[in-house]
């Protein structure tokens, strides 16, 4: 499996609210839990930060995880299949800062995949 092995940034725009999304390298939970208490203080208006990670731990085991925060449509889940679509390990987080306009369940997922997406590409093109 490919290793992420240097961080790329993406960003959306959908209906005002924006979807800042960083794809990095990660190697254990620690560390990606790390990445999201730091995000969390750097972007002080984002209402979400979504991620998702996959990475081999010390025994050779697959780990595979996302996490919502909260938000509606099951994003999380999104950002975890491009990183199996492109087999990668690593992490990827993408924070949503509200623009006052719901998106609904579909809207939001879409507006986290394109992120996402971006994202990856960024790093895969860097």
């Amino acid at each position: 499996m490919p290793a992420i092995t240097k961080p790329a940034e993406y960003q959306v725009t959908e209906q005002r609210s924006r979807f800042l999304a960083q794809v990095l390298p990660a190697a254990s939970l620690d560390e990606i839990k790390g990445v999201v208490a730091a995000r969390r203080k750097k972007l002080r208006k984002a209402n979400h930060h979504v991620w998702a990670c996959r990475f081999y731990d010390g025994e050779g085991r697959l780990v595979e995880q996302a996490r919502d925060d909260g938000e509606v449509g099951r994003p999380g889940m999104a950002l975890l299949a491009l990183l199996r679509r492109d087999d990668l390990e690593g992490m990827l987080i993408v924070s949503r800062i509200y623009g006052g306009v719901k998106l609904g369940p579909g809207g939001v997922k879409r507006a986290f995949r394109a992120a996402g997406q971006g994202a990856i590409g960024s790093q895969s093109s860097a």
